[in-house]
């Protein structure tokens, strides 16, 4: 049984956050219940302790809060979300309270948002394939079950898009097993927010998917606890009931930005471009929620989504998370200005996992040298097109005029595809094939002959 313990007064209010003096007994993340002078209540968080003073965050913020008259509760337990099935199909705010404007879920089961730290040993490796209906990421950058595959995106590209279409197409491949998808939108703005309700309404997707929303205007605070509840409720559901979860975080820049706004309130000694020293742990702490336990049917597979700051690549938290995850996909800004949707960046993308998820009997046997002939086809279309624009289109070897062919085709034809342009893997390969067709045999060094005799034929005859 928690046991309350009651404050009156407070040390200093500091932002958003208060300051206790002469506590005892207080735990990290204890939950919190903050008593206004006019009697109103809100709520906060431990987020350090000491000797004899506690920090704590105030989720709702601290307008109209003094230091003599404001009641602190310290209730004795870290924040729990109440978790069952009937919670798909609803959407609900950072901190898991209903929006949708339905009641708040009945059950007995509440589970702590941090999680339970899972042993190494009793994970399982990811091998099983997910298709969500993108050629360039099904065909190139296969996502597996168990696997966190960040993307990697910039300020105005459309992430929000592509995330909303793989909640839409995102399945599993000859099984019947229940599969499900927890969303979170971290600080986004409200017309973002009502078009990704919209999609999945309109889909009939939603129905399937648990919403977290935490608004652009809600308190930045709450920023850090939306991925982690929404990470109880993926546990709960595929742990708990066995089910395969998909989880869709976006966008993890803001989850940041909040992170280094608490830090520097705290007074703490910041690190790269401003940023606390323990970034890395924790966004550790929820991408490595995702995966799978032997013994269990159910599995957890992450897409958190990041704006990049200034496109870099090297900015701490696509850098960091890179350390982190298995891979990335990474949005390009030339190919958005092409008017290309997807605008998937093939060249600097990976998925450090594809191979074990694809292949004969998962996919199909050809899978990975395809992939391979069509990635090299187009690093050498990059290539051929620098050796243009020294020497000129007209001086290049008829061989270098293909590879311009292929490029041009493989954007048009094999990334570009309409948003609710759902392709099988087997229609993605198909399209590969189509393109190498535009190169010449002696090209094709990356897929072997024997496969070239099954499926290229089948190209040329139509």
């Amino acid at each position: 049984m928690a046991v309350v313990k009651e404050y009156e007064g407070l040390q200093k209010i500091k932002g958003p956050l208060i300051f206790i003096e002469n506590i005892k007994n207080v735990g990290f993340e204890e939950m919190v219940e903050i008593t206004h002078p006019n009697g109103e209540r809100r709520h906060g968080r431990v987020l350090e302790v000491g000797s004899d003073i506690a920090v704590v965050e105030v989720f709702e913020g601290t307008s109209g809060l003094n230091t003599t008259t404001t009641k602190v509760r310290f209730l004795g337990e870290s924040l729990r979300l109440p978790v069952t099935t009937d919670m798909l199909g609803r959407v609900f705010n950072g901190i898991g309270l209903p929006i949708d404007g339905g009641a708040e879920p009945i059950t007995d089961t509440h589970q702590d948002i941090n999680g339970a730290p899972i042993n190494p040993i009793i994970r399982e490796y990811p091998r099983d394939f997910i298709q969500t209906g993108i050629s360039t990421i099904d065909m190139m950058n296969t996502l597996v079950r168990g696997q966190k595959l960040p993307i990697f995106s910039g300020s105005g590209l459309p992430h929000n898009q592509l995330a909303a279409q793989i909640v839409r197409q995102a399945k599993i491949l000859g099984e019947q097993e229940e599969f499900a998808v927890v969303f979170a939108a971290v600080g986004v703005k409200h017309d973002v927010a009502e078009v990704f309700r919209k999609s999945f309404q309109e889909s009939g997707a939603l129905k399937n998917v648990v919403m977290f929303l935490n608004l652009a205007d809600d308190p930045s605070i709450e920023r850090l606890v939306t991925p982690r509840c929404a990470l109880t409720m993926a546990e709960f559901m595929a742990f708990d009931k066995g089910m395969h979860v998909l989880v869709v975080i976006t966008d993890m820049t803001n989850y940041c930005e909040s992170l280094r706004e608490i830090s520097t309130s705290k007074g703490e000694v910041p690190s790269r471009k401003g940023y606390p020293g323990y970034l890395y742990s924790d966004l550790s702490s929820i991408f490595e929620r995702a995966g799978r336990i032997k013994g269990l049917n159910g599995s957890i597979t992450q897409i958190p989504i990041l704006t990049m700051p200034n496109d870099d690549i090297t900015h701490p938290i696509p850098d960091l998370t890179g350390y982190i995850t298995e891979g990335q996909i990474v949005l390009s800004r030339d190919l958005d200005k092409k008017g290309i949707y997807p605008p998937v960046n093939v060249l600097p993308s990976l998925s450090r996992l594809m191979n074990d998820g694809i292949g004969e009997g998962k996919t199909r046997e050809d899978h990975a040298n395809l992939s391979s002939q069509l990635y090299s086809g187009y690093a050498t279309t990059k290539q051929v097109e620098m050796l243009a624009s020294v020497i000129g289109e007209e001086e290049l070897s008829k061989v270098d005029k293909k590879y311009l062919e292929f490029g041009q085709q493989f954007e048009d034809t094999y990334i570009r595809q309409g948003m609710d342009e759902d392709r099988t893997i087997f229609d993605s390969m198909e399209r590969g094939w189509e393109l190498l067709s535009v190169l010449p045999r002696a090209e094709l060094v990356r897929v072997k002959e024997e496969q070239i005799d099954k499926y290229l034929p089948k190209v040329l005859e139509e």
